[in-house]
């Protein structure tokens, strides 16, 4: 099930105009696909953020085009202006509902390990994996108990759940999570240190001429 996002067609390109579409909440964004031509189009800021939130990176979106035929689309990438966290251009790729494609989903746990239980610290290697599946069966979220971990103990990619509605690409024995044990002060300093979160897949980029 897709949900339906309005666009118009951009036939101005001069930075004067996008810079007005812009200021008046419009995100300039292209429409590309496998064998298809690409158009530019506007979006509405506020909309296009609250579909994301709502239905998460991978949903469906029915783009409905003024004067056009609607089209099945993903968001592909966006970028966003580092001085005002705004967005300020998008992509969106045009999908087969009846072919396979390879989308990142994010990992998620669930539940308090008892290595952490009992002094351990929690190491999370990674965040998202790579899943094959087609468009209306892809996954908001891959999510794991880690509840029975115990210090010492790994998880890995081979211990994801699995779904006969799509495949996971990474290496099996990859490291998802692991829970370690602290010698020092400094060790478990070091490994906080390191465990920052990544941002969104297809990474938010600093502004680039779209125009």
């Amino acid at each position: 099930m897709s949900v339906t996002l309005k666009a118009v067609k951009r036939e101005d390109h001069a930075r004067s105009t996008t810079r007005k579409l812009r200021e008046g909440g419009q995100v300039p964004a292209v429409v590309y696909g496998k064998e298809k031509e690409s158009k530019s189009i506007a979006v509405d800021s506020i909309e296009l953020i609250k579909t994301v939130r709502d239905e998460g990176r991978n949903a469906i979106i029915s783009l409905d085009i003024a004067n056009d035929t609607p089209v099945d689309v993903m968001l592909h990438d966006y970028q966003l202006d580092a001085v005002k966290d705004e967005l300020v251009h998008a992509d969106f790729y045009i999908v087969n509902m009846a072919e396979e494609m390879d989308v990142a989903v994010a990992v998620r746990l669930e539940g308090e390990p008892t290595g952490v239980k009992d002094g351990g610290v929690l190491q999370q290697a990674l965040y998202e994996v790579q899943v094959r599946a087609k468009p209306n069966q892809i996954p908001e979220e891959i999510t794991v108990d880690i509840s029975a971990l115990d210090t010492g103990d790994i998880l890995t990619v081979a211990d994801l759940p699995k779904a006969a509605n799509y495949e996971i690409l990474d290496d099996t024995e990859s490291t998802v999570v692991t829970i370690l044990t602290p010698t020092t002060n400094d060790d478990v300093e070091g490994i906080d240190n390191e465990q920052g979160e990544p941002e969104l897949v297809g990474e938010a980029q600093t502004e680039r001429n779209e125009d």
